[in-house]
């Protein structure tokens, strides 16, 4: 075999094998990428009329959403923007979970959500899992992409023409062409055009199932270069508990993340329910985006600062790791960059069925070919008879 053949062989059948999964990948991926500006279309309880005064504390908003689930608790929640309401997740005690919104101004609850049954959750969920046991749908998930990657690749070695003057012609679709010449076009063309950002669309999908990527690229952003600071593990100190008096310690190191942050859109609070666990705070730039961030880390029963990272001081590695979700689904660059990732999103979806007409015709051309040959062969042995 040539090895044209055998890429050809191992671009098709790798085809066959991940076909499936990245066509329901790549549609799940259209659809979330405009998830936030559709629901927001949607759903009025992701807008709140903008007050001219400062946030209610964390510890009033967690009190609100808990009233009512006996046992439950909340360790995770968000302020969205001064135009958006709070938001709490609340673990119940079957295992259940509840998203709940409230006015970050009032504290009144303003939409109680069952996640599970949120549409784009469900996407969501499809697009990291099949709807299978995570680890299970996500190591399905990963080895498709990486095949994906490696079908992009061959595609592209397949696909370039030999000669300089073919090129103009072969980077443009014959749409007056048959329709077999325009399938054949939309596979070869626009996978071309899609293939670096979709290869970024996949490398960013893996570093969110394997740890091996994500460290990967920490390793490489940060040319090889350690910062032991950004691996280390703070702890709180148990002996401590009880020792503070008066506001609670989750209402004040909020205050002083503000104070840090005040230019920040967005906020996040996460607490460790373990004994030695921590307060974590992020301060995001703007609301809904996750790439800008300062970060600080809390003791959990003094409300100590034990460490702060503002997005300036952290290693090119940890900016690139921060940076991974916003480039997944295209809103590192606003609307344009949501619009490309769309549309590549889009072609990889349609790249399994274009190339399953391409073989599919390609068979039955082999057929007919054969046919042809037999036919021929029995009328000049009858002609020599």
């Amino acid at each position: 075999m040539t090895f044209k053949k055998i890429i050809l062989f191992c671009h098709r059948w790798l085809g066959f094998i991940s076909g499936l999964v990245v066509f329901i990948v790549s549609v799940t991926g259209c659809l979330f990428c405009f998830q936030d500006e559709i629901q927001d279309a949607f759903y009025s309880y992701r807008k709140v009329e903008v007050q001219h005064k400062p946030y209610l504390d964390p510890s009033i908003l967690k009190a609100e959403a808990l009233k009512g689930h006996k046992g439950a608790t909340a360790t995770y929640m968000y302020y969205y923007g001064i135009d958006r309401p709070a938001g709490i997740l609340v673990n119940l005690p079957k295992d259940g979970m509840l998203y709940v919104y409230l006015n970050p101004y009032t504290g009144k609850i303003t939409y109680t959500e069952n996640p599970a049954k949120n549409f784009f959750i469900v996407v969501e969920f499809i697009h990291l899992y099949l709807l299978l046991p995570p680890k299970i749908g996500s190591l399905v998930v990963g080895i498709s992409v990486i095949i994906f990657m490696v079908i992009m690749i061959t595609g592209l070695i397949l696909w370039w023409p030999k000669r300089k003057s073919d090129r103009k012609r072969s980077f443009n679709i014959k749409w007056n062409g048959r329709w077999r010449r325009v399938n054949y076009d939309l596979h070869n063309v626009l996978g071309f055009y899609a293939t670096a950002i979709a290869l970024i669309l996949s490398i960013t999908g893996l570093s969110m199932v394997f740890e091996s990527v994500r460290e990967g690229i920490y390793t490489t952003a940060n040319l090889g270069r350690s910062y032991p600071s950004e691996k280390e593990v703070l702890k709180s100190d148990s002996l401590l508990k009880n020792k503070v008096n008066g506001k609670p310690v989750i209402d004040q190191v909020f205050a002083i993340a503000q104070a840090h942050s005040p230019k920040a859109e967005m906020f996040s609070i996460s607490e460790d329910a373990s004994a030695a666990g921590t307060i974590g705070i992020n301060a995001y730039a703007q609301t809904l985006h996750y790439y800008k961030s300062d970060e600080f880390v809390f003791e959990k029963y003094t409300g100590k600062l034990l460490k702060q990272t503002p997005h300036n001081k952290k290693s090119p590695g940890k900016r690139m790791n921060d940076m991974n979700y916003d480039l997944h689904v295209g809103q590192i660059g606003g609307l344009t960059t949501k619009i490309i990732a769309f549309l590549t999103s889009l072609i990889c979806a349609s790249l399994p069925i274009t190339g399953f007409i391409i073989w599919l015709g390609k068979r039955k051309k082999s057929k007919s070919k054969k046919v042809k040959e037999v036919v021929h062969r029995r009328v000049h042995k009858q002609h020599l008879a």
